[in-house]
């Protein structure tokens, strides 16, 4: 059994602090081993909830923090064994998972699942978080980690190189969400540093990612998912799914591209098409859990098309889903077709009520027109957002009477709000105001959902300089205007130049690095080394605190020669210039965080990874 500590309270201290709070204790039974039932620590999460303000368990924006200083873990439950083959029972995936929002590096947050639920999506992911870190740091529990009780079913996303900061992390997040992921599928340069993702997929790491699921699988109820790449052969990810399976993994979703390497091009490449025929073969072959599709979806057609050509029990979307929050609303509309009985008289109250409220909330809020959101404002919104989400789960979502026109009016109304990219802007924003999200995965979402507009009217430089959401909120009022009154629009030919010359400065320093690696590569193989790699694991020792430290104290020049000993990949400026790299994602070297304590945590500040 594992104990983990936070907010650095010894254990004794953490249980005076957790009588006091009067926290509750259960009892936990374990077959394990034979091992009798043991007495644990229930954790007991507070927040103020949106209405009544009574302590549900999160903090007012949906973050997760904790009333005690100590978080107990609980034994490891009883997971069911084959005594004739030794392999674990997968659990039921009893949820919906057919329409799924991928787990993105800032971009999946709170906010934006929110968004993708409103317009069809069924099962959404968070973004990675590392789960060491969510294991044994409470203040990175409550900056990564944000729910609310619309965000269901959910399933949290861990990067994990160690089996047992993924079962703890398991443990924590187990009352907040529906299933935990293990990223196997992360190509980013941090996860080749830090050993995870994609590259805990060669043999040679097997038996420890399989031991990560079976861990995990052991310390929660809940299911276990795997998010995988594709290996060399279509026999060899079988096999990887076959024994993640056998290890407890109750869904596998597939990324159909090839696991991470510098030197892989064409068909299957990280930026090339997606090889869905693969996911078509391992469903063959895998009958017995869901299997997951990733890749080549970008219109509601290539989802049809390729749920058809796969056979996989679902659909995930990264990019076609950032580009429209709205994929998946199509298939409202056939859910309500599939439906013929009447609506009650009792459902029909409920659904005027709803959605009087709702009108009642919009006339409020279009009262004013200042893009300040106020308390008074955000309160409104809050109720209206948990009106309409009800209202929602009357008409379409629940096991409630079918077919009505109510029901008709309300698709509709949904379908004309998808159609204007626009709106999903707006309501992004209302939902960031509420749930605040970090201002760089703001402007990313709304260049993704409003580039055409953005470019259309030269707002583009705007929107990426803005340092509020508030400035977002007024270049959207921009698009509006010019969109209602054309002639106020004029076109700028010197502004287009200078933006031209811009984006072409970019692209030649973000692709520094890329030229880097493939220079080290070429020079590995003109000199017949062994490793292909040889040249790119020199420099790239992370350094610990403990050396951050020692070389600020010692003069810039000095310190500049010893970095550039053991740590040469990394940027000197982002780790010991006062102000850090102003370069940001250009520079050609590794922005990677150091996490005290810890030599297998990486956290490197890419707008979107994994």
């Amino acid at each position: 059994m594992m104990n983990t500590t936070t907010g650095g309270l010894s254990e004794e201290e953490g249980k005076r602090k957790t009588k006091k709070a009067g926290k509750r204790k259960r009892k936990i039974s374990t077959k394990n081993d034979g091992d009798k039932a043991v007495l644990e620590n229930e954790t007991k999460f507070t927040h103020q909830d949106e209405t009544s303000g009574n302590k549900k368990g999160k903090s007012n924006d949906g973050r997760l923090v904790s009333e005690g200083s100590i978080q107990k873990l609980a034994a490891p439950m009883n997971f069911p064994r084959n005594p004739e083959n030794g392999k674990y029972s997968p659990k039921d995936v009893s949820f919906p998972h057919r329409y799924i929002l991928a787990p993105m590096v800032g971009a999946s947050e709170l906010a934006f699942r929110l968004l993708c639920r409103r317009y069809g999506t069924e099962l959404a992911y968070t973004p990675m978080m590392s789960a060491q870190k969510f294991a044994s740091s409470q203040s990175y529990r409550e900056e990564e980690f944000q729910t609310c009780p619309q965000d269901r079913p959910l399933v949290c996303h861990f990067a994990a190189n160690d089996p047992n900061d993924f079962a703890a992390a398991a443990r924590i997040a187990e009352p907040w969400c529906d299933a935990i992921d293990l990223n196997l599928g992360c190509p980013q340069r941090t996860a080749y540093i830090g050993h995870f993702g994609s590259y805990l997929l060669e043999d040679k790491d097997r038996e420890l990612v399989c031991s990560i699921v079976r861990e995990g699988a052991k310390a929660v109820k809940i299911p276990i998912f795997c998010k995988i790449r594709l290996l060399d052969t279509i026999e060899d990810t079988i096999r990887l799914c076959q024994a993640l399976r056998d290890s407890g993994a109750s869904l596998i979703a597939i990324h159909a591209r090839y696991r991470a390497s510098w030197e892989r091009k064409g068909p299957g490449a990280r930026d090339g098409p997606a090889l869905l025929d693969q996911v078509l073969e391992i469903k063959k072959a895998i009958t017995d859990i869901p299997i997951i599709a990733n890749g080549n979806t970008i219109t509601y057609d290539d989802v049809e098309n390729n749920l058809k050509l796969t056979q996989a029990d679902g659909l995930m979307s990264a990019e076609g889903i950032l580009d429209n929050p709205a994929l998946f609303v199509p298939r409202l509309h056939e859910v309500s077709c599939s439906s013929s009985t009447v609506m009650s008289e009792t459902t029909k109250i409920k659904l005027d009520k709803k959605q009087r409220k709702i009108a009642s909330l919009d006339k409020k809020l279009t009262m004013s027109s200042d893009v300040v959101m106020d308390e008074d404002r955000k309160y409104c919104l809050k109720k209206k957002l948990k009106a309409e989400h009800s209202l929602r789960q009357l008409l379409i979502n629940g096991n409630s009477e079918p077919s009505t026109q109510q029901r008709s009016e309300f698709l509709e109304l949904l379908h004309a709000r998808s159609a204007d990219r626009l709106v999903l802007a707006q309501e992004y924003l209302e939902l960031a105001t509420i749930y605040p999200v970090k201002m760089r995965s703001v402007i990313f979402h709304v260049r993704r959902m409003l580039k055409a507009l953005l470019d259309q009217y030269q707002l583009m430089e705007e929107c990426l300089s803005a340092s509020s959401i508030v400035d977002i909120f007024s270049t959207l009022n921009k698009i509006r205007q010019y969109r209602e009154n054309p002639e106020m629009f004029v076109f700028d030919k010197a502004k287009a130049q200078r933006d031209k010359e811009a984006l072409e400065r970019k692209r030649l320093e973000e692709g520094k690095r890329k030229a880097y690696e493939a220079r080290m590569l070429r020079k590995a193989k003109r000199e017949g080394k062994n490793d292909p790699l040889h040249y790119l694991h020199i420099g790239a020792e992370l350094p610990s605190n403990a050396i951050i430290a020692n070389l600020k104290s010692i003069p810039r020049a000095q310190a500049l020669e010893k970095w550039k000993e053991k740590h040469s990949q990394h940027c000197f400026a982002f780790h010991l210039e006062p102000e850090g790299c102003r370069r940001g994602r250009a520079c050609a070297f590794l922005h990677v965080e150091v996490v005290l304590g810890c030599n297998n945590t990486f956290d490197e500040k890419e707008e979107v990874s994994g």
